[in-house]
C-alpha cells in the first residue's frame, strides 16, 4: 500500500497483481456491468444457425477415379484438384447466381417488438427484380399483402401476383413464396439491395474446406439467421456447381460435334475425289485388281514355260525316234521311248518296226540275205520306215508351231509382267492417300458417337455424399465469447484506466518516482489516515502513522551521539503538503521520548502549527521580531509535557524582512541553551524563500513531499534549485501515503483506521469512497 517495489527486480505476475489487485472492485463492478449488457445482447441477438454439406470430388490424385468403363465411354470427363474446386465453390459467380436464384437481393422482414426479424419463410410473398444490374439500395418499404385478391399493396398502390409491374422502386415482380409457413401476421417491409454487395457478404461467410489433406471430401458451412435459407444456399450452391460443370460439358461436347462434323464434310469431299482418281486409273491402265492380275500372270508364264519344256521335250524324242528310224544297222536294239508323244499311230509303227527287226535278227542268224523270207522282211521294214519319218515330221511341224506360240505369249507375259510395279507403284500412291482419308473419317466418325453417347450419360464430376442439413441449436451468438469478451473489455477498462490514473499523473504517487527525480534521500513515508487531518498524536500512540514518526526520527539520525542534529527545519513545494502537521507530531514524538522539544511556527503568512495546538491569535514570533518583547514571553507550554510552542503570532510587517531584521540569532541562541530539539515550521519554499533564510540555524532540513499532491516538476528541479539556494542537510519526508485501489490498510504494513499496532483497519464501504477514489479526491 505504501509504495511500490522497484519493478526491475519484480516478477511479471507479482508486479501485476500488486499494482492492479487493489482495484479489484473496480473490476467488479464493471466485470458485473458489462456481463449484464452480455446477457442482455444475448437475450435479444437473433441466433444464427450453422448449415453443413458434403461433397465427394472426384480428384484421381486422391483416389476418387472413376471406373475404366465409365472413363472409356465419358469422353468429356475433366481431371479435377481438389483445392482448384475448392476456389470454385468459392467463386463470385456462383455467389451472384445464388443470390438471384434465391432472390437475396430482396429481403423480407417481419416487424417485432424487441427488433425485426427474417420473413424467409414467413412472408407470403417474393420480390423479384426484372434487372438485376439495375437494383440499387433502397430503405424498408412497408407491404401488406390482401391474400383474398392476390395482391400487394405498397402504400395506395396494389399490385397483382404473377405479373411485371412498375413501381417507384424498379420492375418487380410479386410472387407467392413458395417455402411460406402461415402462422405469421407481419407486419412486414422489405428492401432491395445491390446483388454485388450481397454476393460479396455471402462469399464472407460461406466456409469451403477440404475433410483432409490427402481427401477429395470437401465440406461447406454456412451461417445464416434462418436454417432454411442456410440450407438452400448451400444445396443450390451444389446445384449451379454441378450445372457450371455439366454445362461446361455440353459446350466442349456441342463445339466437339459441330468440329467433327465439318471436318467430316470435308474428309468426305477429299475421300471421294481420291475414289474417282482411282477408278479413272483403273480404267485407263485396264487394272480390275492389280494384285490378282499379277498373280494371273505368273501363273500363265508358268505354264506357258511348263508347256514349253514339253514341247522340246517331245521334239527331243522324236528327234531320237527319227535317228533310230533313220538307222541302217538297227540289230536288234530297243525303240527309243516315245514318253510325252501320245500319238499312237506313232507308237503302232514303231512297234511294228521294232518287231519286224527282232524278227529279221532272229532269222539273219539261220537264213541266207536272199531267202524270201528275209526279203519279205527287208521290204515290209522299207514300207514301215517313210511312214514313221512322215509321222515324225508331221508332229515335228505342229510341235515347232506351238513352240513359236508359247514363245511369242511368254514374251507378252513376261512385258506384262514388267510394267506391274510401275502401276503398282503409282496405284500404291493413290491407295494410300485414300487409306488415310478412310481411317480419317472412320476416327472422325468414331469421335461424334463417343460424344453423342457421351453427352446422353453426361453427369457432373462430384457426388452429393451429404445434402444441406442445418443445426438444431443456434451456434451464435456464441454465448461464452460474448461473455468472456465482456469480462475481457470490464478488465481491460480496469487496466485502461489504473494506468491512466498512474501512468499520466503530473503529481508524485509512488516513492522510486522520487528516486528516479532526486539524489535527495528519503527518510520516512508517512501514511494517510483521514481522522488525523489537524490532530495530533496521543501520548502513548502504538498506531501506524506513531511508529513511522519514531522510524522517521531514527533514520533522520536525531538521536545520534557523534552528530546530533537540535535543529530541524521542516518545509515544503507548495501549500497543503502536510509539512505543519509533520513538523507538529514530530515535535510530539520527541517530546513523548523525555526530550524537552521547542516547536516554532515560522510561516507567518499562514500559521497552520499554530492552529493545530489551538493558538492561532496568541502572542509569538511575529510580535518578537517586530517589538520588544523577550524570548521567554513567546515560548508557550502545550498539553504535552516537555513541548512548547512558539506561535506566528500576529505579523503585521512583511514576514522575510521580519525573518531578515537580526533577531534571530538571539533566539535561536535561548532556544538552544533551554531546548533538547529545535523545530522550525517554514513557509513553503516555492512561493517564498523564507526557508532558505532559515537554513543557516538548522541542522537537517525536512522536505515535506505528498502522495497524489506534489506536482513532479518540483521534485525533478530539486536537485538544480538546491545547488543554487541550498538547503542544509536535505531529507525528504513521503507525506500522505494512501492505500492503492478501493481496499483498505490491509494492503501494506497491516495497519489499520483503528490505529492500533495488528489491527486491520475496518473496510468502508458505499459509493462515497468509491467515487472519492475514482475522481482522486484526496
Amino acid at each position: 500500500m505504501i509504495n511500490r517495489p522497484d519493478q526491475k527486480s519484480t516478477p511479471f505476475v507479482e508486479a501485476f497483481v500488486y499494482r492492479y489487485l487493489p482495484y479489484w472492485p473496480l473490476f467488479a463492478i464493471l466485470a458485473i456491468f458489462f456481463t449484464a449488457l452480455s446477457v442482455g445482447y444475448l437475450r435479444y441477438a437473433t441466433p444464427v444457425y450453422e448449415a453443413n454439406a458434403t461433397i465427394l470430388i472426384k480428384d484421381e490424385k486422391k483416389g476418387a477415379e472413376e471406373s475404366s468403363l465409365s472413363e472409356s465411354m465419358n469422353v468429356l470427363s475433366s481431371k479435377k484438384i481438389v483445392e482448384n474446386e475448392v476456389v470454385v465453390l468459392q467463386s463470385r459467380n456462383l455467389a451472384d447466381k445464388i443470390v438471384a436464384g434465391l432472390r437475396l437481393y430482396a429481403p423480407v422482414f417481419e416487424s417485432g417488438r424487441f427488433g425485426d426479424r427474417s420473413a424467409y419463410t414467413s412472408s407470403p410473398v417474393v420480390i423479384t427484380a426484372f434487372n438485376l444490374d439495375q437494383v440499387r439500395t433502397t430503405p424498408n418499404i412497408p407491404f401488406t399483402y390482401d391474400a383474398a385478391a392476390r395482391q400487394v399493396r405498397i402504400g395506395a398502390a396494389a399490385y397483382p401476383l404473377d405479373q411485371l409491374v412498375a413501381t417507384p422502386y424498379g420492375s418487380l415482380t410479386f410472387s407467392p413464396n413458395p417455402r411460406y409457413k402461415a402462422g405469421s401476421q407481419g407486419p412486414f417491409y422489405f428492401r432491395l439491395i445491390d446483388p454485388k454487395s450481397v454476393a460479396a457478404g455471402l462469399q464472407k461467410k460461406l466456409d469451403v474446406a477440404p475433410a483432409g489433406k490427402l481427401s477429395s471430401i470437401v465440406r461447406l458451412k454456412y451461417n445464416d439467421e434462418v436454417p432454411q435459407r442456410g440450407e438452400d444456399i448451400l444445396n443450390n450452391l451444389i446445384h449451379d456447381y454441378n450445372a457450371a460443370s455439366i454445362d461446361y460439358k455440353n459446350s466442349v461436347a456441342r463445339n466437339t460435334i459441330s468440329f467433327v462434323d465439318e471436318r467430316m464434310r470435308i474428309v468426305q469431299r477429299e475421300l471421294n475425289a481420291v475414289e474417282k482418281q482411282i477408278q479413272s486409273y483403273k480404267a485407263q491402265k485396264g487394272i480390275v485388281d492389280l494384285s490378282e492380275q499379277g498373280k494371273l500372270y505368273l501363273k500363265n508364264v508358268g505354264e506357258i514355260d511348263q508347256k514349253l519344256a514339253e514341247v522340246n521335250m517331245k521334239m527331243a524324242v522324236l528327234g531320237q525316234v527319227e535317228q533310230y528310224v533313220s538307222a541302217k544297222q538297227r540289230d536288234g536294239s530297243l525303240v527309243p521311248s516315245t514318253l510325252g508323244i501320245d500319238d499312237p499311230l506313232l507308237s503302232g509303227l514303231l512297234e511294228k518296226l521294232y518287231q519286224a527287226d527282232l524278227e529279221r535278227d532272229r532269222l539273219s542268224r539261220t537264213t541266207a540275205e536272199n531267202h524270201p523270207v528275209m526279203q519279205a522282211l527287208d521290204e515290209q521294214i522299207d514300207k514301215l520306215r517313210p511312214s514313221i519319218l512322215d509321222n515324225i515330221r508331221s508332229q515335228r511341224s505342229g510341235l515347232q508351231a506351238s513352240q513359236r506360240d508359247l514363245t511369242t505369249t511368254n514374251s507378252t507375259y513376261n512385258s506384262l509382267l514388267q510394267t506391274i510395279p510401275q502401276k503398282e507403284r503409282e496405284l500404291l500412291d493413290v491407295s494410300r492417300e485414300q487409306s488415310i482419308k478412310n481411317s480419317i473419317y472412320s476416327f472422325l466418325l468414331q469421335k461424334r458417337e463417343e460424344t453423342a453417347i457421351a453427352v446422353a450419360s453426361n453427369i457432373p464430376d462430384s457426388k452429393v455424399v451429404e445434402t444441406a442439413r442445418a443445426s438444431v441449436l443456434p451456434v451464435g451468438p456464441n454465448k461464452p465469447f460474448i461473455i468472456g469478451a465482456g469480462l475481457a473489455f470490464a478488465l481491460l477498462l480496469s487496466v485502461a484506466y489504473v494506468a491512466w490514473k498512474e501512468g499520466f499523473s503530473r503529481n508524485l504517487l509512488f516513492r522510486d518516482e522520487i528516486g528516479r527525480y532526486t539524489s535527495v534521500p528519503v527518510v520516512a513515508e508517512i501514511a494517510h489516515v483521514d481522522r488525523l487531518k489537524g490532530k495530533l498524536l496521543s501520548a502513548h500512540d502504538n498506531t501506524r502513522v506513531g511508529e513511522e514518526f519514531r522510524q522517521l526520527r531514527v533514520a533522520a539520525g536525531l538521536f545520534s551521539k557523534s552528530n546530533p542534529k537540535k535543529r530541524i527545519l521542516v518545509t515544503s513545494s507548495i501549500a497543503g503538503e502536510g509539512k505543519s502537521l509533520v513538523a507538529s507530531n514530530l515535535a510530539v514524538n520527541l517530546s513523548l521520548s523525555g526530550k524537552k522539544v521547542v516547536l516554532l511556527d515560522m510561516d507567518l503568512r499562514n500559521p497552520q502549527a499554530s492552529r493545530n495546538f489551538g493558538s492561532p491569535q496568541a502572542m509569538g514570533l511575529a510580535e518578537y521580531l517586530e517589538h520588544e518583547v523577550e524570548p521567554y514571553e513567546i515560548i508557550k507550554g502545550t498539553e504535552y509535557k516537555n513541548l512548547y510552542l512558539v506561535s506566528a503570532g500576529n505579523a503585521e510587517s512583511n514576514a522575510t524582512e521580519l525573518l531578515l531584521n537580526g533577531k534571530l540569532a538571539p533566539l535561536f541562541d535561548y532556544l538552544e541553551e533551554a531546548f533538547d530539539f529545535i523545530i522550525m515550521d517554514a513557509a513553503p519554499v516555492h512561493p517564498t524563500s523564507d526557508a532558505y533564510f532559515l537554513t543557516e540555524w538548522s541542522d537537517l532540513t525536512l522536505y515535506i513531499v505528498r502522495h497524489a499532491y506534489t506536482p513532479k516538476a518540483f521534485v525533478q528541479n530539486l536537485d538544480a534549485t538546491n545547488r543554487i539556494k541550498t538547503l542544509n542537510n536535505l531529507a525528504i519526508v513521503f507525506n500522505g501515503v494512501k492505500p492503492r485501489g478501493f481496499g483498505s490498510g490491509s494492503f501494506g504494513y497491516g495497519y489499520g483506521h483503528e490505529m492500533r499496532y495488528g489491527q486491520k483497519e475496518p473496510r468502508r464501504r458505499g459509493l462515497r469512497q468509491l467515487l472519492r477514489k475514482l475522481s482522486f479526491q484526496k
